[in-house]
Formats: structure tokens, C-alpha cells, sequence
């Protein structure tokens, strides 16, 4: 039995590309201060999509990528 899917942090966002990504197993965050300081905390760096809602290549790899959960961790 496939588990219900949770909504990441993208669900409270306005824009339809990051929308389409709330579903994601991916821990997005929004362009912002949160995502910043995150990436200060843990010394990382940011990893950007840059894309729009009706992309197909941008389709592609979040089906290819980013609903992957083992990519997700």
C-alpha cells in the first residue's frame, strides 16, 4: 500500500512551478532567508531549480529526480 503523500514546504508558496513541487520528497525550500540560514548551519550549498510550471524538460527531471526519495535524502 503506496503511503498518502505529504506536502513539503512549497505548499504555501503563490507560484505554480513551486507548487507543482509541493508534493516532492524533496525538503525544498523557498528562495529566502530560511534557506539561507540553513545553508550557513550546515555549511552546504544551495542546489536551485530555476524552472515554470509548463516546462517539459523541467517535468521530466522532477519526475526523474526529484519525486525520488532516494534522491530526496
Amino acid at each position: 500500500m503506496n503511503q498518502p503523500l505529504q506536502k513539503n514546504r512549497l505548499a504555501q508558496e503563490t507560484s505554480p512551478y513551486l507548487l507543482q513541487h509541493q508534493y516532492n520528497p524533496v525538503q525544498w525550500y523557498p528562495w529566502g532567508e530560511d534557506a539561507l540560514r540553513k545553508s550557513r548551519e550546515e555549511n552546504k550549498p544551495i542546489f536551485l531549480s530555476v524552472g515554470y510550471s509548463a516546462c517539459h524538460w523541467c517535468h521530466v527531471m522532477e519526475h526523474e529526480s526529484f519525486e525520488d526519495e532516494g534522491i530526496a535524502e
